[in-house]
């Protein structure tokens, strides 16, 4: 405990946050804007049709997401720090396996492990993470880890792209096997504690030595910040189950986009460098707009972020109906990424500010699971969409429902109160 003592003036959950972070940047090989960038390489190499990728994608994060529950209940059982070297391990080696994809089924084994290990597990750890760090800090401090995840949706795709040009694709899953086993792993090994207690600290950077009148008036503020929900509590309630409505839809929404956006812009006349460019663009403008939000979700109700969301999202669909020029398709990155950061933070910090932290991994599990659940749905109707009617037009308006009931959703999801 006493070896921390460097760390009472300046906070080791600040640490622990820029670890969280690289944790989720180092989810950029499971997440939808890397593996965007292989899949021209494997329908040209193997012959495949869009639609059987797009099947194999979605099928993959469905059944990956149906089993992110069970991650969460593992976080709580045997802590962050024991399952992000584990995740981290074990994700790397599933690089390495896509490496040597050579058949649809090895594919979709691929694609499995990437988005169970990458896009879920590598995003849910994190959150637990910071939020058992910090409470009345917790908007800014989630807005500042989300700036990693932007981060990789800047880099990868020029990372991705530039190694693929160099050598081949094979090679660009084989290097971030390498930087996830060599670099982050042994990061998240040494450095990870799972609670501020753990090392004589307190929420928010308060120590336990610090004196016994400010010692309760800090435990006073927090447990009135917040109420410890177990799973089963915070399933009876109707909040709970908006959000989760809340969590999906743009899931669904923003994968559909993101794995297809080469192909909507080709349709819509527009380059695929306009279509990386976007893309870039969208988390350039998320990266202010996260911090900008992390404080907002700390004056604001949550829901009311969410509400937001939903309404800017309902327009960025019409929008990319008519965005067949350049200027067209720069609003529509920057407005994307404006509702991709407030996004990013209101669905992260809900959960915590909602049902507290204590059993925040079998909580957010459940979302996460439904994030994924909901990724898994965007980009297979896209693919039917303009195999049936060689454009993106007729899904788009079909599409233009599930902003709306995301309104109705976050509008539903107030705050709940505990009962004694």
């Amino acid at each position: 405990m006493y070896k921390f003592k460097i760390f009472q003036h300046v906070y080791y959950g600040w640490v622990i946050l820029i670890i969280g972070g690289l944790g989720l940047f180092f989810s950029g090989p499971g997440q939808t804007f890397s593996n965007s960038q292989f899949i021209d390489e494997y329908i040209q190499e193997f012959g495949w049709s869009r639609s059987q990728v797009s099947g194999v994608y979605s099928a993959a994060t469905l059944v990956a997401g149906l089993l992110m529950i069970i991650v969460g209940r593992l976080i709580d059982r045997f802590g962050q720090r024991a399952m992000m070297v584990t995740i981290g391990t074990l994700f790397a080696f599933a690089c390495f396996y896509n490496s040597f994809v050579s058949s649809i089924w090895m594919l979709a084994i691929g694609f499995f492990f990437v988005r169970l290990l990458g896009q879920g597990s590598m995003s849910l750890i994190p959150n637990t993470l910071v939020a058992q760090w910090f409470v009345k800090k917790r908007g800014r401090a989630f807005s500042l880890k989300a700036l990693f995840g932007f981060a990789g949706a800047m880099l990868f795709p020029i990372i991705n792209t530039w190694l693929i040009k160099t050598w081949d694709w094979q090679t660009a899953w084989q290097f971030w096997g390498f930087m996830l086993l060599f670099v982050f792993v042994p990061i998240a090994f040494s450095g990870v504690k799972n609670r501020p207690e753990l090392i004589g600290l307190q929420p928010d950077g308060f120590s336990n030595d610090d004196t016994k009148e400010n010692n309760i008036r800090v435990n006073t503020q927090i447990l009135e910040a917040e109420e410890d929900w177990t799973l089963k509590e915070a399933m009876r309630t109707r909040a709970f189950w908006a959000i989760l409505i809340c969590v999906g839809i743009p899931a669904m929404v923003n994968t559909g986009i993101t794995f297809h956006i080469v192909s909507i812009f080709d349709t819509n006349g527009l380059s695929l460098e306009a279509a990386a460019l976007v893309l870039s663009l969208m988390a350039f403008v998320g990266i202010p707009m996260s911090l900008v939000s992390g404080f907002i979700t700390e004056k604001v109700q949550a829901n009311y972020v969410l509400l937001v969301i939903f309404i800017i999202e309902f327009f960025i669909l019409l929008l990319l109906l008519v965005t067949k020029s350049f200027f067209l398709a720069i609003v529509f990155g920057v407005i994307w990424g404006i509702a991709h950061g407030l996004e990013r933070i209101g669905l992260s910090v809900i959960w915590p500010n909602y049902f507290g932290k204590r059993y925040i991994g079998s909580i957010n599990g459940v979302g996460v699971t439904m994030g994924v659940i909901g990724s898994s749905l965007g980009p297979l109707p896209f693919g039917l969409g303009f195999d049936l009617f060689q454009g993106y037009t007729e899904i788009i308006l079909l599409t233009l429902i599930f902003p709306i009931i995301g309104i109705i959703s976050a509008l539903l999801a107030k705050k709940p109160t505990k009962q004694s």
